[in-house]
């Protein structure tokens, strides 16, 4: 069964665009991991400055197996070859499991 964890991160605004472009600088860093099934970055376009990390796993093992290994480390690791300093934003880990979903999804 897919679980999904969110990630909601406080942005301020002036932030944003730089969040933007780390997250698609490390898009695929994640994409080896066991029972890793996707993600998303969802920007806010209501005025909030809480933006949203989405993955989606096999399952709650796959994610703490991910999330305690040496791979999530390395993806929340600035790139290599810049001169990246941590945003020090905050956020908030949020966990769900599909309970519905539409047949056009299956």
């Amino acid at each position: 069964m897919t679980v999904i964890k969110i990630n909601a991160i406080t942005v301020p605004k002036e932030m944003g665009e730089e969040v933007a472009q780390r997250f698609a600088s490390r898009a695929t860093s994640v994409d080896d991991a066991e029972g890793f099934e996707g993600f998303e970055l969802m920007q806010p376009e209501d005025g909030r400055n809480q933006w949203l990390v989405v993955t989606r796993w096999a399952d709650d093992a796959s994610f703490e197996k991910w999330r305690s290994s040496g791979q999530a480390a390395h993806a929340h690791k600035p790139a290599e070859g810049t001169d990246e300093k941590p945003l020090g934003l905050s956020a908030e880990l949020w966990h769900y499991s599909i309970s519905v979903t539409s047949p056009k999804n299956s």
